[in-house]
């Protein structure tokens, strides 16, 4: 990429955790990087930070579920930076209960974020891609999608997504535009400490208990997820389309 005119990428749910981490990673590969979450105040830290180490950031507040937010976003991030040819899809939320306490609201809320919001972005974001014949969009699903007792929510989104990441690599690989998945396991987050917080476990004692159960012996860190999105969007990248990586220390599908 010329530093006169870099790639510009969007990283959604990018104001903590993975998709923070995400966001200063690509800005240090030279991106510049619109860091779009639902309040533009709370994207503040994140933007400071790839301000900080001489990249070029900004914020943007926006529902991803809502399709008019959405386009509005996506198109002053092509005014202020550029066309957006690189899309991260992170934003998430979790509302996790047992099927018979599960609420309508709970699956709605879950769906919408992660499914609904995924494709309200590649679709504003696609025509760009096109045009300039290359384009680089990861969804981040989760170790989930293979099952998990009380997230029937969150896994069916998370195993939505990775159709979702097959089909786009089948329609845009043509234009020169690459789709892939990552699956986290167990990464060190505020999301994770409030899961345990949830369950009455200590965060220290949820993390132990975790690493003891992974191939590695640790837990991950939102590190080694943006390190894992920085290949995907790599130019050395352009053949690996349509596929999905369990980043978890240990093989899971």
């Amino acid at each position: 990429m010329s530093e006169a005119t870099p790639r510009v990428a969007i990283v959604t749910g990018a104001a903590r955790g993975i998709g923070a981490a995400t966001a200063q990673r690509l800005a240090a590969d030279g991106y510049a990087v619109a860091v779009l979450d639902l309040d533009e105040a709370n994207t503040k830290e994140t933007v400071q930070a790839i301000e900080a180490a001489g990249g070029t950031a900004l914020g943007v507040g926006a529902d991803v579920s809502d399709a008019e937010q959405v386009q509005a976003a996506v198109d002053r991030v092509a005014a202020e930076l550029g066309p957006p040819v690189v899309l991260i899809n992170n934003a998430g939320v979790t509302r996790d209960n047992m099927l018979f306490k599960m609420t309508e609201v709970d699956w709605d809320v879950v769906m919408n974020v992660h499914l609904r919001g995924a494709f309200l972005m590649a679709r504003a974001c696609q025509k760009y891609m096109v045009d300039a014949t290359f384009g680089r969009i990861v969804n981040l699903s989760s170790v989930s999608a293979l099952g998990n007792r009380g997230q029937a929510n969150y896994s069916t989104a998370k195993a939505g997504l990775q159709g979702f990441t097959k089909t786009l690599a089948i329609e845009l690989g043509k234009f020169g535009v690459t789709a892939n998945a990552i699956a986290p396991g167990f990464i060190q987050t505020e999301m994770t400490r409030a899961t345990a917080e949830r369950m009455g476990i200590a965060f220290d004692d949820f993390i132990k208990g975790a690493a003891s159960q992974i191939p590695v012996a640790r837990v991950g860190q939102p590190e080694d997820i943006a390190h894992l999105v920085s290949f995907f969007v790599s130019e050395g990248a352009g053949f690996v389309s349509g596929q999905v990586v369990y980043a978890a220390g240990g093989p899971k599908a």
